[in-house]
């Protein structure tokens, strides 16, 4: 269990090893606990050995960082802009495994398929012969199935584990701090650059930079500037989505995305949990707090049912955890990582929508980069940036 190092006042933040020349920015502020803050966090640390600050409501991933699937694929968005950046990111997720440890992280290479059903509603019997060639558990209502991908593409990850293992060595490799707080405004120096943070209990925090990486609470952030920054930053929204946990009677190996019956899908993790999902809301601009979002049972019931209508294995097992979390989402889909131009020292790295795990790494380390280097040295930036030619 973590422990973390809580701080409301200034502190010193280690910058040794490096070559004076390098540091852009010393005293680097986070806004938001979740996997893209502690991705950039850990990249901070372990290729540059520079701590920072997070700043969280809560703590470490308390919203969907710490509820999300965890499902991982290397190639699904090729021939698009989040290409690059995500087969850079599966790669990541690799090494992060070997270096942090996979058993430690629950993270494993596995199949996934995609399964048609049947609309009839009711509980059939299983289908036999080639309609469950190559399915793992699935077997109720199946009209035909495809493998999606097999151990070379498809892998998945613990979001809660992951997470709090990237702050851990954030935090006991360079000290980084976490403090418990909501940031209200940057404050800026006579030239417009970032000097601090101040947060809703009034207390400031010194900073030269400030990345925003608040998930789908991030359009509060666009206050934080000024109107003319406001104005520039593209609105954020929130897509809720209602999740359950099962204990699965074995350890299954194959992620099913259905088709039919709502459209459900299932993640099952080496612990022998089966992760459920489906049925989104539509995007909303989030006024939830994190880590207090509300839990419909009629969600929670078609979840339920969902899972009885397309597997006789898990249909009957009651869920033991029962969750919803809001994914970030722009109106273009594309998420927004980069400088904002306007302020000297801010940054902004949100809206990654589903793939928010899958692309945590590869932000992190594309965002740590650009704080130290000016640059991004593996995936090109620009497609993700404020004046983002696909915006």
């Amino acid at each position: 269990m973590i422990t973390p190092n809580t701080d409301h006042h200034l502190h010193h933040h280690h910058t040794s090893h490096l070559p004076h020349t390098m540091v852009a920015y010393s005293k680097i502020v986070i806004a938001g606990g979740g996997i893209i803050g502690n991705s950039i966090s850990y990249y901070l640390a372990r290729r540059h050995s520079i701590s920072c600050t997070i700043i969280d409501p809560v703590g470490i991933a308390p919203a969907a960082s710490g509820k999300a699937g965890g499902f991982l694929a290397r190639d699904w968005s090729d021939h698009s802009p989040v290409g690059e950046l995500q087969r850079r990111s599966f790669d990541l997720h690799a090494e992060q495994a070997k270096d942090l440890g996979g058993e430690k992280l629950d993270y494993r290479r596995l199949e996934a398929a995609a399964v048609v059903l049947n609309e009839g509603g009711g509980m059939a019997s299983k289908p036999s012969g080639r309609k469950l060639e190559g399915v793992e558990w699935a077997d109720v209502n199946i009209r035909g199935a495809k493998m999606l991908g097999g151990v070379d593409t498809i892998a998945q990850v613990h979001p809660k584990k992951l997470s709090n293992a990237l702050w851990e060595y954030s935090q006991q490799s360079v000290g980084s701090k976490l403090v418990i707080g909501k940031v209200i405004e940057a404050i800026l120096d006579k030239d417009g650059g970032i000097c601090g943070v101040k947060l809703e209990d009034g207390s400031i925090i010194d900073a030269d930079a400030l990345v925003v990486a608040c998930g789908p609470w991030t359009d509060a952030a666009r206050s934080w500037f000024g109107p003319k920054v406001q104005a520039r930053i593209p609105k954020m929204m929130g897509v809720k989505y209602h999740s359950i946990l099962i204990k699965s009677p074995r350890v299954l190996n194959q992620a099913v995305f259905f088709s039919g019956q709502g459209d459900p899908e299932v993640y099952p993790r080496p612990d022998g949990d089966a992760y459920i999902t489906g049925f989104p809301d539509p995007a909303i601009k989030v006024t939830e707090s994190p880590g207090r979002e509300e839990v419909r049972p009629e969600m929670v019931n078609r979840l339920v049912d969902a899972t009885k209508k397309t597997s006789s294995e898990l249909g009957d097992i009651p869920p033991h955890t029962e969750q919803s979390c809001y994914l970030p989402t722009t109106d273009d889909g594309i998420p927004i990582i980069g400088e904002i131009p306007e302020v000297k020292g801010a940054f902004i790295a949100a809206g990654h929508g589903c793939w928010g795990i899958l692309n945590g790494p590869a932000t992190g380390e594309a965002v740590a980069a650009l704080l130290v280097d000016g640059k991004s040295h593996h995936v090109n930036l620009q497609s993700f940036g404020l004046d983002s030619p696909h915006r």
